[in-house]
């Protein structure tokens, strides 16, 4: 993890970037697997952490109607939590993630290691991805924070190709 986590800061410092997370299911894991690296300042502006849907309201702006219609667990959640993180914050990139990480709260369309990511840039375009994961919670978590760094990482390398 640390690896990949100093890929993305390298990349988003190449950029001049810096990168806003909103969290979830990982419940700030994202956050920490990137300032855990030395000299994240120069690259991570800050994090949200939303575990109930009134943060995600409150502080990301998701509108509440998209929350009853799809459940934070969705495609339209994770946008608008993708959307937010950039609008509040001087972030020029941002992840999103909402998932259930077990080992209860799934249903039969949206069982136990359901997870979506988004991954949005300021100006730019907003990459969404649903997986579905195995293990237990831990890992769930563990693959997510994973998931969302790599999806940074590979929207970077995109925009340097792109640039």
């Amino acid at each position: 993890m640390d690896t990949l986590a100093a890929q993305v800061g390298a990349a988003l410092k190449a950029q001049g970037m810096m990168l806003a997370t909103a969290e979830s299911c990982t419940g700030g894991g994202v956050a920490q697997a990137v300032t855990d690296i030395a000299g994240s300042s120069a690259w991570f502006e800050r994090g949200f952490v939303t575990y109930t849907n009134q943060a995600k309201v409150e502080m990301l702006g998701v509108r509440q109607s998209t929350l009853d219609a799809y459940g934070a667990v969705s495609e339209m959640s994770v946008r608008e939590m993708a959307a937010g993180a950039i609008a509040h914050s001087h972030a020029h990139i941002s992840l999103a993630v909402s998932g259930i990480a077990g080992p209860g709260g799934g249903t039969p369309d949206k069982p136990v290691g359901t997870v979506w990511f988004a991954w949005a840039l300021r100006h730019g375009e907003v990459l969404v991805q649903r997986y579905q994961l195995e293990g237990d919670r831990a890992s769930v978590r563990s693959q997510s924070v994973e998931l969302a760094l790599q999806g940074v990482f590979n929207l970077l390398k995109k925009n340097i190709k792109t640039a």
